[in-house]
């Protein structure tokens, strides 16, 4: 955990803080480490529909309080983010209750309901767009409206692994994700401007919970060939990306503008 305050005195909005397990949960953990103030965005009935299950987003909570540093502040709302307002109901929570934004980490992403080509409906791909796309697109449309300029603006967009090789099992949540690596570098030109820098990043296999064979959404042989492509012998740990995430948002990757970064402990696609 970083302990330098790098982050003292932003804030930061980080959607999908919902279980301990994933990956927003650490990268809270992290900026709350740098001394940030944070707003954390949660949708426990999602995880509950999922084999995974949900959190005690009480806990949740509490365990980001407990990390931030000096006269750092919380705040925390329970939001839908497949309904069409979701996106700026977000911003508009998060700047009520913390003044200024200085950042966004568009973590959140519906799972389930998905499959191939021919498995997958309209309903399907709709239910994608709306929470993994649409929101994070509305959501930086709104963060970029309030921001005034400051130096420090960051937005992080996460992708998945599309952007490296094929996903045929996963159509709707490729093609969602997809489009946010392949609209990075246009969204970023627009913020730059605005002293906002946008990267994407692709975190890879990471193991939230969907990667232990008594709660994984996926058969244990597949699983276990997953497995086998990681030279390190395990998944990735969700603090794995949060480091590079951590990174991006401070004053050190400054000069990252633009870019879909994958961090996935050298993964062997083939």
């Amino acid at each position: 955990m970083e302990s330098t305050r790098a982050l003292s005195g932003r804030t930061f909005v980080v959607t999908g803080v919902s279980r301990r397990r994933g990956i927003g949960y650490a990268v809270a953990s992290r900026l709350a480490g740098m001394g940030a103030s944070l707003f954390l965005h949660s949708y426990a009935p999602h995880d509950a529909e999922q084999p995974w299950g949900a959190d005690d987003v009480d806990l949740v909570v509490a365990g980001i309080r407990g990390l931030l540093q000096d006269d750092a502040r919380l705040a925390h709302a329970s939001i839908d983010l497949s309904r069409p307002d979701g996106g700026e109901r977000l911003i508009a929570e998060a700047r009520d209750a913390l003044g200024h934004l200085d950042g966004l980490v568009c973590n959140h992403a519906r799972s389930g309901g998905d499959g191939r080509l021919g498995d997958i409906s309209w309903e399907d791909l709709d239910a994608h767009w709306q929470v993994n796309t649409r929101a994070t697109i509305l959501a930086t449309r709104y963060f970029a409206d309030q921001h005034d300029g400051r130096e420090g603006g960051r937005v992080i967009w996460l992708t998945s692994g599309q952007v490296a090789g094929p996903m045929p099992g996963e159509i709707a949540y490729a093609a969602s994700k997809a489009a946010l690596a392949g609209l990075t570098a246009s969204v970023a030109d627009d913020l730059v401007d605005r002293r906002i820098l946008l990267n994407t990043v692709n975190p890879g296999p990471v193991n939230t919970g969907y990667l232990d064979e008594d709660t994984a959404d996926r058969p244990a042989e597949v699983l276990q060939q997953v497995l086998r492509h990681c030279p390190s012998g395990r998944f990735g740990e969700p603090d794995d990306p949060a480091r590079l995430i951590a990174w991006l948002l401070g004053d050190e990757g400054r000069w990252m503008v633009g870019q879909v970064l994958s961090t996935e402990g050298g993964f062997r696609r083939w």
